[in-house]
């Protein structure tokens, strides 16, 4: 390593495109992890999005159902890419990786920022395969709904990676997906992925202060086009969970890498 590089290097707070490019190599030969943020995400869009033709035919917003569902489904799969992504760290730490991470001039954010970057790799090829799949059961949406409603999705699953990267300080490698499993499922229920938001009631209102309701609502809102007020709570929404997961993490590998 030369020393403009070396400089370039502590400049950034140890961030390096060399131990970028090693962490994705190491995700996709992550076979169990590839196949399962990569196939369940389409299935699930084929089961709730495909199996009557109201779905297909009855025009909804600026498509119809089925586009609906594909963004939605969307949204899950690059969260479950993310959040398994940075839950990772999990088996990283029992391996005494982040110890050795106290010799190298890797500063916590930095170390979360390409973790992220790592996880939201899988969470592009995950929004990619969805909306293929989509193209070809139906799904019809103008092409810039497309095209932005997907980009959302993949930029705010960062929020998921940050969450991830937090559950696997937080947990035992040998616990964290048995964890994160149900808890990814829940929040996938109350942000209105799986069954729509009611306008109103009880469980509407708390769905608004649930992690995945931001995101599922703003990924929408190129499809959908919801009033400022609705959009507002759900943009509030995603940052302050988005600021909530990332210093969790930031603190919690300051924590690890401290101990002896």
């Amino acid at each position: 390593m030369t020393t403009l590089t070396q400089n370039r290097t502590l400049t950034l707070g140890g961030f390096s495109p060399t131990f970028l490019g090693l962490e994705i190599k190491r995700l996709v030969r992550n076979r169990r992890t590839v196949v399962f943020t990569l196939v369940m995400p389409p299935v699930f869009f084929v089961i709730f999005g495909t199996q009557s033709d109201f779905t297909s035919n009855y025009a909804f917003a600026h498509g119809n159902v089925t586009a609906f569902v594909a963004i939605s489904m969307a949204v899950y799969g690059a969260m479950l890419a993310a959040t398994s992504g940075g839950a990772m760290v999990s088996v990283e730490r029992a391996q005494g990786w982040s110890r050795q991470l106290r010799l190298t001039p890797l500063r916590p954010v930095a170390y979360i920022v390409t973790k992220m970057i790592v996880a939201m790799t899988m969470g592009l090829a995950s929004v990619l395969v969805v909306f293929a799949v989509a193209a070809g059961f139906g799904a019809d949406m103008p092409i810039w709904v497309w095209v932005s409603s997907g980009i959302i999705a993949w930029l705010g699953s960062s929020v998921f990676a940050a969450f991830g990267l937090f559950m696997g300080y937080l947990l035992p490698s040998e616990n964290v997906m048995q964890i994160l499993g149900p808890v990814l499922a829940v929040l996938a229920f109350a942000g209105g992925l799986f069954v729509p938001l009611a306008d109103s009631g009880w469980f509407a209102d708390i769905a608004k202060f649930t992690p995945l309701y931001g995101l599922a609502a703003v990924a929408r809102a190129p499809f959908t086009e919801p009033s400022f007020g609705t959009l507002a709570v759900a943009v509030i929404n995603l940052l302050v969970w988005a600021g909530l997961f990332i210093s969790g993490a930031a603190v919690l590998f300051r924590r690890d890498t401290k101990r002896v």
